[in-house]
């Protein structure tokens, strides 16, 4: 026989001091709350418009460049270092925490084109317009010595970038082709070339690092593999790219910066057309970079702002700029996940926050409780029209928002046009092209 005890917890109703609140017993059956969807409505409505209100992303300048900046570098394994190159060729180290910077060092004559730190944080390498390859200690020298690089290789023409191998000493730099070094090697593994023109970028996939992708002027996009030392397949769009970035998350996904204002993420094992395209820029997009999460990335533009984009999206959730920004050449997102740094060709860099409304610092048990149930009630009426609206809106400066009109009448006259031409021509000749498959030209294997 089963004998059902009343069990009273004096936990559960009895204050620990009189400050606290009294703790009030829920009876969750909805007939007792009839209002209880237009108050969460409420609510709701009311966290989005804080959330729009609290949303101030730029944090701090961090000036000192003496030329536009033109490239940057994150250390492996400190968070708050950060490498930065300029084109006057000065490199400058950043400490994020104190927002100034820590050294200085006259890298190259000319541009400094890339940088790269090695995998375990010990030096980093960079490369610039008077033909070397350079690699320096990421410590600072001591008392009364000199700042020389380790190493310096000279070579025949101009390197326009590089990135290290993710787990072993070998890197890869690329100009007019793409060369495999070792790092105790002053001559290149192997020489990797596919075209004849010059390669802007080329990038290791951080999951299968012996796979590595680069963009060249003649609007292909290469990838290689380091194993049989040639290359494996390469797709050529309408226009040139300017950048790529893997995701760190799936190995055979990689994202595109195009001149023509559109990213496109491909998955490498399908490239006749891009998994997605994402359109929200309106001039040349510059340069790309993933969250560490994956699920997210960041892209630079020469219209002056920089957007984030979700992997799975087609449009930006976000967008950041000011007045005195100018073209954004160079960004990178900071490896926990929580802060955004760009450089633009007014020799400032600029730390932003990822999640724009996000309170930094530590949060009351409280004050998080209310944020979690503030998200997920946002989450919940995402839908709703007057919520959708107010955290949709962006505010642009003028020649962006002109732009983005300008270029919907254009898209609307190209669309108006194609529909003319199908319905006066005979039935199947004038096919359907989707948005994803019009700008591959072809794919080579």
């Amino acid at each position: 026989m089963r004998v059902k005890v009343l069990s009273r917890n004096p936990d559960d109703y009895v204050r620990e001091t009189k400050l606290d609140l009294q703790r009030v017993p829920r009876n969750y059956d909805p007939a007792l709350h009839p209002f209880e969807v237009a108050r969460e409505y409420t609510r709701a409505l009311n966290a989005t418009k804080l959330e729009r209100l609290f949303a101030k992303p730029f944090l701090s300048s961090l000036d000192g460049h003496r030329d536009g900046v033109n490239c940057m570098a994150k250390h492996p394994k400190s968070l708050s270092t950060v490498l930065s190159g300029a084109c006057d060729g000065e490199v400058k180290i950043w400490n994020l925490t104190k927002r100034q910077c820590i050294r200085t060092i006259q890298a190259h004559e000319g541009f400094v084109r890339g940088m790269c730190a090695r995998f375990c944080g010990t030096s980093f390498f960079t490369v610039g317009d008077d033909k070397t390859v350079k690699q320096w200690k990421m410590e600072s020298p001591e008392y009364g010595e000199e700042e020389e690089p380790i190493h310096t290789i000279l070579g025949k023409t101009v390197y326009t970038g590089i990135d290290h191998h993710w787990k072993e000493p070998v890197f890869a730099t690329c100009g007019h082709q793409v060369d495999i070094w070792d790092e105790q090697r002053t001559s290149p593994k192997c020489s990797l070339t596919w075209g004849f023109d010059s390669i802007s970028s080329v990038k290791f996939n951080p999951i299968e690092t012996y796979l590595l992708g680069s963009c060249a002027s003649d609007r292909n996009i290469v990838l290689y593999d380091m194993r049989k030392s040639t290359p494996l397949k390469k797709v050529i769009l309408n226009m040139r790219t300017n950048a790529l970035c893997w995701n760190p998350m799936e190995a055979f996904i990689f994202t595109a910066a195009n001149e023509d204002y559109n990213l496109y993420t491909f998955d490498m094992r399908f490239l006749e057309s891009p998994v997605m395209v994402h359109m929200d820029h309106v001039s040349a997009v510059l340069d790309v970079d993933y969250s560490p999460t994956g699920k997210e990335f960041v892209s630079a533009s020469f219209d002056k702002s920089i957007r984030i984009f979700p992997v799975d999206k087609g449009h930006s959730r976000e967008v950041y700029h000011t007045k005195r920004m100018q073209h954004v050449i160079t960004v990178k997102w900071t490896s926990d996940n929580k802060y955004i740094l760009c450089g633009s060709d007014e020799m400032n860099i600029r730390l932003w926050k990822a999640n724009a409304s996000e309170k930094l610092g530590v949060l009351a048990p409280r004050e998080k409780a209310a944020m979690n149930y503030n998200q997920k009630l946002k989450e919940k009426f995402q839908f709703h029209p007057q919520i959708r609206r107010i955290a949709q809106h962006r505010h642009l400066p003028k020649s962006i928002y002109c732009q983005i009109k300008e270029q919907r009448i254009m898209r609307e006259a190209r669309r108006r046009k194609e529909l003319n031409r199908r319905k006066h021509s005979k039935p199947g000749s004038v096919p359907f092209v989707s948005e994803r498959k019009k700008h591959i030209v072809a794919v080579v294997k």
